[in-house]
Formats: C-alpha cells, sequence, structure tokens
C-alpha cells in the first residue's frame, strides 16, 4: 500500500469515533473537478453500489503511475470523502502499489463503526472497480 494511504489508515483507526465524520468531510473537499474542457464522464466508469452518482476512472501513466479521476456531487460528503481518500492516498502510486491496496480498506480505517454498512460498500465497490481498471491496464 502507498506510504501516503498508510498515514491516512492510520489516522482514521486512531481517531476517536466523534471526530471520525470531521475527518471524512475535510477528505469531500480533496476531490479536484474535472479537468477543464473534458467531455462530461466521458471514459468514466458508474459505480452502481453507490448511492449517488459516482463516476471513476483510473489511467495508467507512461511514466507507471496510476492518475485517478472522480466525480462525485457536493451533496454527497460520504462517498466524496472515499474518493478524496483515494485520491490523496494513491497519488503518484505504481500500479503494484495500487493492486496491493487491501480490499478492506475502510473497515481498517474504522469507519465500519462510523457510517452505515451500505456507505461502506459503496466504498468498497469504487476501491474495487479503481483496482480493476488498473488491472485491465498493465495486462
Amino acid at each position: 500500500m502507498p506510504a501516503r494511504l498508510s498515514e491516512i489508515v492510520d489516522e482514521f483507526a486512531a481517531a476517536p469515533r466523534d471526530v471520525v465524520l470531521e475527518m471524512l468531510l475535510e477528505y469531500s473537499d480533496v476531490v479536484p473537478p474535472l479537468p477543464a474542457g473534458s467531455a462530461d464522464r466521458e471514459g468514466m466508469e458508474q459505480v452502481p453500489e453507490c448511492q449517488t452518482a459516482f463516476f471513476l476512472r483510473a489511467r495508467v501513466t507512461p511514466e507507471k503511475t496510476v492518475e485517478t479521476l472522480f466525480d462525485c456531487p457536493p451533496e454527497a460528503p460520504t462517498t466524496r470523502a472515499f474518493a478524496g481518500i483515494l485520491a490523496d492516498g494513491l497519488a503518484g502510486a505504481s500500479p503494484d502499489e495500487v493492486l496491493a491496496v487491501p480490499d478492506d480498506l475502510y473497515q481498517r480505517m474504522g469507519l465500519a463503526q462510523a457510517i452505515s454498512p451500505l456507505r461502506v460498500r459503496g466504498g468498497t465497490a469504487i476501491l474495487a472497480r479503481l483496482k480493476r481498471q488498473v488491472r485491465e491496464q498493465i495486462g
């Protein structure tokens, strides 16, 4: 797992439960907007397990790092927080580092005690699709 993502996991796991929701809200602001001039969600995959419209795309660059692109409405802060955690934690990561992220990432962060199981399932689906897209590009 990339070092930055590991730090984020540790921060959440160590935080008191009442602080976890505040931390999630902070990460909901980390999601960068879609690039200017990009067609509306072109090439992005929808994650239907999320309760809100959520789209993502992972791209393995020629430099062998993974770029992530997320689109999620601001009125879905928990789902945006999942994207923000991944955007921050996977920035500059290699495909192998992304694929090494544990599937139970959000449980390791202690989020199952702070948010609904349905939301955790959505976050897990986001990670699974991201990893699948990376796997497909590296063959």
